[in-house]
């Protein structure tokens, strides 16, 4: 493997009976980057970070972890840490406790220093004596992610890590995230929301059915989907629409509202380059451009275009072989990590 890569993944597969969970999924994850993995419940995100976890072995395929080739028995790869399905905490513990516990667990100790220095980049360093049953699923969140970075990894490995966050328990993880990346550190994390993808990770994998349906960098992601659908307000909606309806390649879609104030707003349908000429138009003609941005982001509008399939096809979901966002309400700790 490149010295450059902290992930290399060639046709693995995973089979939980007779349901494929994983079906010849390449993967490469360079070293200091943030990947993301996206796909619908059931298209084999978590299996997959399992299997980067050591949580689990492959049936087939080949997978090397920072450089070292994944083994045939369940083992925490050197340098790898996370979670996936929440974080494992001991709910009658308080955080600081939790931190502390889970170290031991794996063969570490740790200075009260160390403890309280983790707490605060997670932002919860005013609850670090409070017990964790008392937590909400944002808190367990950041706490999981606190005794993840607690080993000092080179990999850390995320199953929905904005799940249940407020906008401070966001800003606090996402700045984590980020600087762990800008000293070196790759991340793999899934998340359903598209916003938390666009705003962390320089690439992507779409996972469908357990394939991966697109993976790279999301720029050449978002031209692979031109015409999107884009919210238009002007000074002038109704020349502004005039003149929509008369640009090659734009399609008015909605107007304004008549039992709204709103007169300013048009929807429009395009490719980038009929927009730009679009707004050319308008500018020459006086009229002023006050919003225009996409209605569904160019990755959402793309993972929902990469992800349709026959509702025939679709996973029982009584035999979902990687179930999301199932956070154990018990806590019940995990020694893996």
């Amino acid at each position: 493997m490149g010295a450059a890569l902290a992930v290399r993944a060639r046709g693995i597969t995973k089979f939980f009976g007779d349901v494929v969970a994983l079906d010849g999924v390449d993967l490469e994850v360079a070293r200091g980057q943030i990947h993301g993995l996206a796909g619908r419940n059931g298209a084999g995100k978590t299996t997959l970070l399992g299997l980067l976890l050591g949580l689990a072995v492959a049936d087939g395929g080949s997978l090397e972890t920072l450089g070292t080739p994944a083994g045939r028995a369940l083992a925490a790869p050197d340098g790898v840490a996370g979670f996936v399905d929440g974080p494992g905490l001991y709910p009658s513990l308080t955080a600081r406790q939790n931190l502390a516990a889970l170290a031991a667990l794996n063969g570490r100790r740790t200075r009260t220093a160390e403890v309280g220095d983790m707490l605060d980049q997670v932002g919860l360093t005013d609850v670090a004596d409070d017990r964790v049953r008392g937590f909400s699923l944002g808190m367990r969140q950041r706490l999981g992610l606190a005794a993840a970075l607690l080993t000092g990894p080179r990999l850390l490995v995320l199953d929905e890590p904005s799940n249940g966050l407020d906008p401070a328990g966001k800003r606090h993880v996402h700045g984590v995230l980020t600087r762990l990346a800008a000293d070196g550190t790759s991340v793999v994390l899934s998340s359903h929301r598209m916003d938390d993808l666009e705003e962390l990770c320089s690439e992507v994998t779409i996972l469908a059915t357990g394939r991966v349906v697109f993976s790279g960098p999301l720029d050449k992601l978002a031209t692979a989907h031109d015409e999107l659908a884009y919210r238009l307000r002007t000074s002038d909606s109704r020349g502004a629409r005039d003149l929509a309806a008369g640009t090659p390649g734009v399609r008015v879609v909605d107007g304004p509202d008549p039992r709204t104030r709103d007169t300013g707003l048009l929807v429009v349908r395009a490719v980038v380059p009929a927009l730009d000429e679009l707004v050319g138009r308008l500018v020459r003609a006086g009229i002023a451009v006050r919003e225009l941005a996409p209605v569904v982001s160019p990755l959402e509008a793309a993972f929902l275009t990469l992800t349709e399939q026959d509702p025939e096809q679709n996973p029982d979901p009584e035999q979902d072989p990687d179930p999301e966002q199932h956070p154990d309400p018990a806590g019940q700790p995990e020694a893996r990590r």
